[in-house]
């Protein structure tokens, strides 16, 4: 039953983008909820803005219902595992940690330090087997057919093109908070009282990996930071 409807959804995006865009943020959490039950999950960074998607799981009548994957690089800043615990206890929530098979010291033995060498190569590879894979693995472990993430058509020139729903990868992806602004999420986090990533209070507008995030300067500021400057997306939300 649950496939039928993800084939059926699929078939008709157009018409499913039409109704959701009529719809405000929880409604669309519901929305994925009604339609796949347990087979709709949300990810999480535990970044700059997503105690956002997280508050709006932990306050519906979902809470505990909805699977919530959060894909651990291993190579996160010590802020962001503090804020996660942080956010973690304050909301209550059950989260599944989805990590890479290989650990970060034996992925560096195999293939050196792959965010160092500014190829764009390199970390396409780096976010295959620290990113990707595992969410993939923890999809396909769960037969997820539509996950949810926090992703803002203003982020980068590829996410300006999304839509509410579409298919990343043979999956649905859908996208709550895709026209939300930066003063939406600021007073959204304010009116709840969500406390700010540690990272964010150090000028960082956006942060992923240690390495690979900086904060905003005179020369680049938001997505632009990330990843050395070469690249805007890590792969999770493109095909």
């Amino acid at each position: 039953m649950i496939k039928k409807k993800h084939e059926e959804v699929q078939s008709d995006l157009k018409e499913h983008n039409r109704k959701l865009q009529n719809m405000n943020s929880q409604e669309m959490l519901l929305w994925g909820y009604e339609k796949f039950d347990n087979e709709f999950a949300i990810t999480t960074s535990f970044g700059i803005q997503s105690s956002v998607l997280l508050k709006m799981v932990s306050d519906s009548c979902l809470q505990k219902k909805i699977k919530i994957f959060w894909i651990d690089t291993g190579y996160l800043p010590s802020e962001t595992y503090q804020y996660a615990e942080k956010l973690i206890n304050d909301l209550s929530l059950e989260i599944e940690v989805l990590q890479s098979e290989l650990s970060p010291a034996r992925m560096e033995s195999l293939y050196g330090k792959l965010w160092e060498t500014n190829k764009s190569i390199d970390l396409d590879k780096y976010h295959e087997i620290r990113k990707i894979k595992p969410l993939e693995n923890g999809l396909e472990k769960h037969n997820i057919q539509c996950w949810a993430s926090g992703v803002r058509s203003s982020q980068t020139k590829n996410r300006n093109k999304m839509r509410f729903l579409d298919v990343i990868r043979d999956r649905l992806s859908l996208r709550p908070l895709l026209n939300w602004t930066k003063k939406d999420i600021f007073y959204y986090m304010k009116e709840n009282k969500l406390p700010d990533h540690p990272l964010f209070l150090k000028g960082y507008s956006t942060v992923g990996d240690w390495h690979s995030s900086s904060p905003d300067g005179a020369d680049k500021q938001g997505r632009d930071t990330r990843f050395r400057g070469v690249k805007q997306e890590c792969g999770l939300h493109t095909n």
